[in-house]
């Protein structure tokens, strides 16, 4: 027989983390292994979370760390910061630590089932795209046809909740993720601003060297920080908040769909998904 390994990517967020929960309950025969890529760059709270799934799961997750840490891909890219159209950061922080993990194993005729968080209202989405021909993606939620609600309700049954950065934040990811909204990015410089602070100086050096981008569209995070701008971000995003809100009709069965997350206010992003799962 041949040998054939499970594998899991947690990236921090609710639908990686839900998955890995969903495996635990129904495929507890498997012998998965959990593994979270570490840009060195997350926020505090993916830490603790994963310190409770961990216990959720009785086994450990295997953090993947880059040979090679943001500063010196950054040196790299000529000082350019990544974008939605360059994603370096991806590339190399997260996908490139995971092949390397993987491949010796791959090249050594395993084969390897990846299973990847893609809910089935999501169809708009690819998984990672295998270029080894013993990796096999799977997708667990879209054959369950398990979409957003249903993922909230398995992190609340199961006790873990959703990460605590969802209070604020849309998703998971680097502390400076460039598909942040402009109202996240205020809410990061409240709660954690030496992040804040690391993400304006990056973007410093790097309009220093000629980079054409800055973290958050159309303005810097000097720009942004300014008080009255400040204001006006607030404004704008109570103003999205009543829209959305007036338009819902209220489920009386599920008083926890009332909560209104960034992605239905701005439009979900067709963001990293190795990097937001």
């Amino acid at each position: 027989m041949s040998v054939v390994r499970h594998v899991l990517g947690l990236s921090g967020g609710r639908d990686s983390a839900s998955l890995a929960v969903y495996m635990a309950q129904h495929r507890p025969e498997l012998e998965i292994e959990y593994f979270f890529t570490d840009t060195g760059k997350e926020l505090p709270e993916v830490y603790e979370y994963l310190g409770r799934l961990e216990g959720f799961l009785g086994r450990p997750i295997l953090r993947l760390n880059p040979d090679r840490d943001f500063d010196f891909w950054l040196r790299q890219y000529n000082n350019f910061l990544p974008s939605p159209r360059t994603r370096w950061c991806t590339r190399q922080l997260k996908i490139r630590p995971f092949e390397s993990w993987l491949w010796p194993s791959l090249d050594a005729g395993v084969r390897v089932v990846s299973y990847v968080a893609i809910r089935s209202d999501e169809n708009y989405r690819e998984g990672y795209s295998s270029t080894h021909p013993n990796l096999t993606v799977e997708l667990p939620f879209r054959e369950a046809a398990i979409d957003k609600a249903a993922v909230i309700d398995l992190l609340e049954a199961s006790g873990l909740g959703l990460p605590a950065y969802y209070d604020w934040r849309s998703r998971s990811g680097c502390t400076f993720c460039f598909f942040q909204q402009k109202i996240e990015w205020v809410r990061l410089m409240e709660r954690h601003p030496d992040e804040f602070e690391e993400a304006k100086s990056y973007e410093k050096n790097a309009l220093e060297h000629g980079s054409p981008f800055t973290w958050s569209q159309g303005e810097s995070l000097i720009e942004l920080a300014a008080p009255e701008r400040v204001a006006q971000i607030r404004a704008d995003h109570e103003r999205r908040l009543e829209r959305a809100a007036a338009r819902r009709p209220r489920n009386q069965l599920r008083p926890d769909s009332d909560l209104i997350d960034n992605d239905e206010l701005y439009g979900q992003a067709k963001v990293c998904l190795t990097c937001h799962k």
